[in-house]
């Protein structure tokens, strides 16, 4: 009986404990079913009261924003009403959850929804789930004949073997970008106040530059693995230049069973997309009939209050540029099996490798082709991780950085390959899956990864260790070579470091790549040591610098472990950051706490003796 238990006391309820500034509801699920009274679409039969009503007169009283979860291109029950909405599958047959991006379905459904939402309760705005990472290929007949009008191509790919696959991929997704745009831009004209995001738009699942305008760019993480999902999630946004934030799971959801998380829990989630910059919501399922679990409020109310500590300091600041990773939107879609969504591991190499350099400590953001066109020189250093094509375009816009001053690291035989000239190296034989030996400070660690054998030439400098066996008596190759080039350096590793770290990480493999990349990079601007168990993040807000200390510690990346809550405290921190001009003042936050500190050689000296979740150095300058 829907709203049966939805009422005002409710709603207040959670408004006075955790005083949010927006409450996204739900709407329409997956399933299709509207859990309002909708007048035009399929509305889920039993209701008491309108619950979205009670939602709306409540959030409007209390100043509160109201958002609804509205699922799009996955709806089952419009394609199941109306199977000429779905697309067609690689076998001919309507899909059974999935509507078609180049079909009626938005102009017959979504649009008029999205306009009842506005007009009738006035919502403030939309979070359209089931979007990019739901759209798949799709085989209608009219979707076929325009491709082959488009491209002149009379095939038709239905597997990654098949010609012109990639280029196909290319124009559903295209498809796509064209349903997004049309039902944003029809929105804005219907009321200019309804933002709108598209969950996983222009994030890591869509690595591209913002051509639509989306009101502000979203996701939700991994119920599991949650801190490893926004480390790498927040850092595909933060560049991407509208407002963003990232929203977490207050349960782990694993064989079928729902454990709600802790605070401790959700504050170190939340902590690691506050370092970033960016905006942080819960999710809270609701109950059949709309209503909420009560007892599970004062988790978001105590979550909600770490980040109100921090959020004068944290809120939209702008990252400082150190390391850049390269996310490379072509090499990523030309890899992916999906169209948009990377669930096939495509993104492991790259998140092992951001993992591997923030268990340095290093003060890593994630970087486009786009981001860097004019910003590519404000980066000491740029890595190249794992990816196996190249545009080139961007090959010579990397280069020209290169001569220019800057260090690029390439990390993985293949991707070594696309630079083979320029690193001054011969591969040999070809690249294969190894069981081997990494060595780094007379330690050596078993690594199974993609590697190859290389020829180093008269002007490359050899770096690190790989043996065939557990014994540094034995014969070794290089594994990775620097090479000057220009008035910069060029360096590469000859195994895949990033998809190992992902899945089999080691204290070898962290240390390898942190003495290469000091290599590379010797003068970083922050420098933080006594635990690795700190993420490191660097931003500006006005004339405010923030050194961000995350406390990464306890059992969130174990897969066995569902629920924990005890974060071990990590310190003391010994931290040094550079600054050419002695600051004004330098203070901790949360709580404008004071600090000993030296200024030295240009460098501001103090010591964290330990750290609980989040720290932040502050320091200003006129």
């Amino acid at each position: 009986k829907i709203g049966q238990n939805v009422d005002r006391e409710m709603v207040e309820y959670i408004l006075d404990m955790v005083k949010p500034d927006y409450v996204q509801c739900d709407c329409k699920g997956h399933a299709g079913f509207s859990s309002y009274p909708t007048k035009v679409g399929n509305q889920a039969p039993g209701f008491i009261r309108d619950p979205l009503k009670i939602w709306r007169q409540v959030t409007a009283e209390r100043g509160v924003s109201l958002y609804v979860h509205y699922s799009g291109v996955w709806d089952a029950k419009a394609v199941e009403k109306f199977p000429e909405w779905a697309r067609i599958n690689e076998q001919g047959r309507p899909d059974k959850r999935l509507t078609s991006v180049f079909g009626p379905y938005v102009d017959e459904l979504l649009l008029p929804q999205l306009k009842e939402l506005s007009g009738e309760y006035g919502i403030d705005g939309a979070w359209i789930d089931g979007e990019c990472w739901a759209t798949e290929r799709d085989y209608h007949p009219r979707v076929l004949e325009q491709f082959a009008k488009l491209t002149g191509i009379q095939t038709n790919p239905l597997s990654p073997a098949d010609p012109y696959w990639f280029e196909f991929s290319e124009f559903c997704r295209d498809g796509f970008r064209k349903y997004l745009d049309h039902y944003v831009s029809e929105m804005q004209k219907y009321d200019p106040d309804f933002e709108i995001a598209s969950n996983w738009a222009y994030s890591s699942m869509m690595p591209e530059p913002v051509k639509i305008d989306v009101d502000f760019i979203s996701g939700d993480f991994s119920a599991q693995s949650s801190l490893n999902s926004a480390r790498f999630e927040g850092r595909c946004m933060v560049h991407q230049g509208k407002p963003w934030d990232l929203m977490a799971w207050s349960f782990t959801w694993t064989d079928g069973l729902y454990s709600t998380k802790t605070v401790p829990q959700l504050q170190q989630e939340a902590a690691v997309v506050l370092a970033l910059g960016g905006g942080f919501q819960g999710y809270f399922p609701q109950k059949r009939d709309g209503s909420i679990r009560k007892w599970q409020m004062p988790l978001m109310a105590e979550t909600a209050k770490f980040c109100r500590q921090r959020q004068e300091i944290c809120h939209r600041a702008k990252p400082v540029p150190q390391i850049g990773l390269i996310l490379s939107t072509d090499a990523f879609y030309r890899k992916l099996g999906k169209l948009f969504a990377a669930w096939s591991g495509e993104l492991a190499p790259i998140n092992g490798i951001l993992q591997c350099l923030l268990d340095g400590q290093n003060v890593v953001d994630i970087v486009m082709e786009h981001h860097l066109e004019s910003t590519i020189n404000q980066y000491p250093l740029l890595i190249y991780p794992e990816w196996e094509t190249l545009e080139p375009d961007f090959k010579v816009q990397l280069i020209q950085y290169v001569n220019d001053g800057g260090n690029l690291l390439v990390i993985g035989p293949k991707a070594a390959a696309l630079f083979e000239q320029e690193l001054d190296v011969a591969l040999l034989d070809t690249s294969s899956v190894k069981v081997n030996g990494l060595a780094c400070k007379d330690w050596i660690a078993g690594i199974k990864s993609m590697s190859q054998r290389v020829k180093l030439g008269e002007s490359v400098k050899p770096f690190g260790r790989i043996y065939q066996q557990n014994d540094t008596a034995e014969d070794y190759e290089p594994a990775a070579s620097i090479r000057p080039l220009g008035k910069g350096q060029i360096a590469a590793v000859y195994l895949n470091l990033g998809e190992r770290y992902e899945n089999a990480s080691t204290t070898v493999s962290r240390d390898f790549l942190d003495e290469l990349v000091q290599q590379l990079f010797p003068e970083p601007m922050v420098t933080v040591t006594g635990s690795h168990h700190v993420d490191v993040c660097v931003n500006r807000k006005g004339n405010r610098t923030a050194v961000h200390l995350v406390n990464t510690s306890g059992p969130h990346g174990n897969k066995q472990v569902y629920v924990f809550d005890e974060i071990p405290a990590v310190g003391p921190l010994d931290i040094s950051i550079r600054t050419l001009q002695k600051p004004d003042s330098v203070w901790l936050e949360p709580g404008h706490r004071s600090c000993d500190y030296k200024f030295i050689d240009y460098s501001i000296k103090l010591v964290v003796d330990e750290l609980q979740i989040h720290d932040i150095i502050v320091f200003e300058n006129e």
